[in-house]
């Protein structure tokens, strides 16, 4: 099944291979099984950046983008094929939307040459540019948000959370497990006591975990889920009645598909959030008249302006301001993959320029050097209202505690470096 799988990918590929002096940006999706909640959506925001760029732009710097896609199913495995699959046809970033699909294809793209992106997830060390110089994640990465999240329930409670019971629930795999390790040394730091909960995948039975909760009674909790777990554990906070305002997930547990189907029941759940949603930015007049009108959105166009639409949309942004970086300091518009890691480390992204893009205050100010291949690292908490079903933001941006992410940061992406015989660069 694995080799016919592979097989009818390449095929696919080769057949669609577009020219090569076009710049190629695969997406590897997944727009089916239990993750396509949130899967679709941010493919949507993807390619609709991208053709929006073609249509009126026609392409980046004169060059055409082309976004061949690849169904992953949120699946490790087939992530991996979709890479080797794709990879040949002049692929300059991957952007797998996927922390075990990451962590499989960083070696890879670090022996071929090709940037990995990663805003938000994969392996949080991989901030460190001295150590992976193909892989990049920011603005903000896991271990960010759990300082985030730790930081503004310190402003809740007068600076200090001593003898506070905080439980963390997590999805059972690389991406749920990978705040443990920060919020163990943030309990150790602020005094509250840490109880971590597993939930196996996808999500869809909750029961003991929530009735844990319920007999513990936690006075925070925290959440690291996707797809249907998000949704079942909203619905299940509400049923035992957790005050929904203590309830705090990472960005990729605050969407509209995670609180809706809870109804009334999800109202004041909140989340941590990278950037702004929403259509009330400048970019929708040009999304609407050159993408949704011109029908050519992608998808079924009904997920514009969601919170992961948004995220989509912001990654394309992002490695479309790479591409331009990489096409000045090449200078040429036909750049290769090795060029296009130049662009990514050499980014620096203005709210200025963030304005002349159609969106501004979106996302925080960054720029990117040898060593920091992470950002800033800030996040915002929003609220969910379920009377007006939107989200509103009740924080601005909040500054993670570098203090100790820094020490992690290092220790890890050290014993990386030592188990992959990597030399520390940026000397």
């Amino acid at each position: 099944m694995k080799m016919k799988f592979t097989a009818l990918v390449a095929a696919g590929m080769v057949a669609a291979a577009p020219a090569m002096a076009d710049l190629v940006i695969p997406n590897l999706s997944y727009r089916t099984g239990p993750y396509a909640a949130g899967g679709t959506p941010y493919a949507d925001g993807f390619n609709d950046y991208f053709t929006l760029l073609n249509e009126r732009d026609g392409g980046i710097g004169g060059e055409k983008v082309q976004v061949p896609e690849c169904e992953t199913a949120y699946n490790t495995e087939k992530g991996v094929e979709c890479y080797e699959a794709t990879k040949g046809n002049g692929a300059l970033v991957y952007n797998p939307l996927s922390t075990g699909i990451t962590y499989q294809l960083i070696p890879k793209v670090s022996a071929d040459h090709i940037s990995l992106y990663t805003p938000g997830y994969g392996r949080t060390s991989a901030a460190n540019g001295k150590v992976f110089e193909w892989v990049f994640n920011y603005p903000a990465n896991y271990w960010d948000g759990a300082s985030v999240a730790i930081t503004y329930l310190l402003e809740q409670n007068g600076g200090s959370l001593e003898g506070k019971k905080i439980a963390l629930v997590y999805h059972n795999s690389a991406y749920g497990k990978e705040p443990i390790r920060t919020l163990t040394d943030l309990a150790k730091k602020h005094g509250f006591e840490l109880t971590e909960i597993p939930v196996d995948h996808p999500g869809q039975e909750q029961k003991s975990q929530w009735l844990q909760i319920r007999r513990e009674k936690p006075d925070y909790v925290l959440m690291w889920g996707w797809g249907v777990m998000n949704q079942v554990a909203v619905q299940e906070a509400a049923n035992i009645k957790f005050p929904m305002e203590n309830f705090i997930g990472i960005w990729w547990s605050g969407s509209e598909n995670d609180v809706v189907p809870a109804g009334d029941g999800a109202n004041g759940y909140k989340s941590l959030a990278m950037h702004g949603t929403g259509m009330d930015y400048p970019v929708y007049t040009d999304m609407k008249k050159y993408v949704l009108d011109a029908g050519k959105a992608s998808g079924a166009g009904d997920q514009v302006g969601s919170v992961l639409y948004s995220r989509g949309m912001y990654a394309a942004m992002v490695i479309a301001e790479a591409a331009r970086k990489a096409q000045e300091i090449a200078g040429t518009p036909a750049i290769n993959a090795t060029q296009m890691r130049d662009g990514f480390e050499n980014l620096e992204i203005t709210e200025a320029r963030m304005v002349e893009l159609g969106l501004p205050n979106f996302g925080q100010p960054f720029a990117a050097t040898c060593a920091d291949h992470g950002g800033p690292g800030a996040a915002m908490v929003q609220q969910w209202d379920a009377t007006t079903k939107k989200w509103t933001l009740v924080t601005g941006f909040i500054a993670p505690d570098m203090e100790v992410l820094d020490p992690l940061v290092a220790e890890d992406s050290a014993a990386y470096a030592k188990e992959a015989g990597i030399t520390e660069r940026c000397n």
